[in-house]
């Protein structure tokens, strides 16, 4: 790429594109293009023909995809598989129309089977089944892996794809009800401090900037109690007994709240800043073709190889406890309160952890470590929920 490659990045607001254009912008390209979901529909194919035709971008990184964490993926099954499937058809095929130089397609480690070897090496992608929860988004976005190879295989397009694992950063998603596990402990343990120290201003701002289920800083306190214990944050209940020794239950103050976590708390999660994904991705669009990952194409035939698992794992290589993790926020964060987790909620797959081997024989690995990243996006979210970020 050049620097003034016209270079089109497809979901440019969320926590991927975001830092992707970050990146792009401090390396000097100034010639970036993007939509906002209100301006292109990138599920209308009709609206992306035309999109492509009209502005021609010479390379494209398409980080727009429906993303959630377990309680969304498990309850909005269909919306996960039909928007993302619709997305990449639409991009990926229109960049081979539109002749695209170059395209990088991120998807997500949860491409990999539920009982998967650990770490996750490339190879084991379609060896057994997936984790049922996420299995319609990763059935998507390993559909858009093959669309990649096919392309670059039948047309000779030069697409590849990459799989993070779990992201985290600046203009992540908080929405308790949307949000993967950091960025929702990180709302649900501020929340919980903010309680504790009976600060309602600041609970009042929080969700008048990220509101629940339409309930913001302006309802009644009743209601915003409410609408927190259904999310898992809750003034403690304490026992005791009345004058005729019946047990009775009753709220205490403030200064005694709970956070509850969905499941055991032992699964074991892999997290990567968003800003070390978005300078992999831009590294390899720099740097690394599709050939570098197979070797030079052998023309169609019935004799060509099977070229199989051409997509790169990015991450650390390095893992943590969803208890551990847990722990760790609460720390940075100061909550004393609980942390309760609900063993009656499913856990998911209970260790995910890639093997970036490949990443780091084409020259890339991670800066950020976990505890930097935790204390950076926190101070990210406070200015953030009081206005002071964009």
């Amino acid at each position: 790429m050049n620097k003034n490659s016209k270079i089109y990045i497809a979901g440019h607001s969320g926590l991927v594109g975001s830092a992707i254009i970050k990146n792009l912008e401090s390396k000097g390209y100034t010639n970036l293009i993007y939509r906002t979901h209100k301006e292109l529909d990138l599920t209308n194919q009709a609206a992306v023909e035309g999109f492509f035709q009209s502005e021609k971008p010479e390379y494209v990184f398409l980080a727009a995809a429906k993303v959630g964490g377990i309680m969304a993926n498990n309850t909005y099954r269909a919306d996960f598989i039909y928007e993302n499937l619709q997305i990449q058809n639409n991009v990926i095929h229109q960049s081979w129309l539109h002749n695209v130089k170059k395209l990088l397609f991120l998807g997500s480690t949860c491409i990999y089977p539920r009982e998967c070897p650990q770490p996750m090496k490339e190879e084991y992608l379609l060896t057994s089944p997936l984790e049922y929860t996420n299995e319609p988004y990763a059935i998507a976005k390993i559909a858009g892996i093959k669309m990649c190879e096919s392309y670059n295989l039948q047309y000779g397009t030069n697409y590849i794809s990459v799989m993070p694992t779990n992201l985290y950063g600046p203009n992540d998603n908080f929405d308790l009800e949307k949000s993967h596990v950091l960025p929702a402990l990180i709302r649900k343990i501020h929340i919980g401090k903010c309680l504790e120290n009976n600060d309602w201003k600041t609970v009042q701002e929080d969700l008048n900037k990220n509101p629940i289920e339409g309930i913001d800083g302006n309802a009644p306190e009743v209601k915003i109690l409410e609408i927190l214990n259904k999310y898992g944050i809750s003034l403690k209940e304490q026992h005791s007994k009345s004058a005729n020794n019946e047990i009775v239950k009753f709220k205490t103050n403030f200064n005694e709240v709970q956070i509850e976590i969905w499941g055991s708390g032992n699964p074991r999660r892999e997290f990567l800043w968003s800003e070390d994904m978005a300078d992999a991705c831009v590294f390899i669009m720099e740097n690394r073709n599709f050939t570098d990952l197979v070797g030079q194409p052998e023309k169609i035939g019935a004799t060509r190889k099977e070229v199989r698992n051409t997509h790169i794992n990015i991450g650390t290589g390095k893992d943590i406890s969803i208890k551990e993790l847990s722990g760790l926020i609460k720390e940075i964060i100061g909550f004393k309160g609980e942390l309760a987790f609900n063993t009656e909620k499913p856990d998911g797959t209970m260790v995910k952890i890639t093997d970036p081997s490949k990443l780091h024989s084409l020259g890339w690995r991670h800066k950020v470590e976990l505890e930097e990243g935790i204390r950076t996006i926190y101070e990210w979210y406070i200015k953030q929920a009081n206005g002071l970020h964009p």
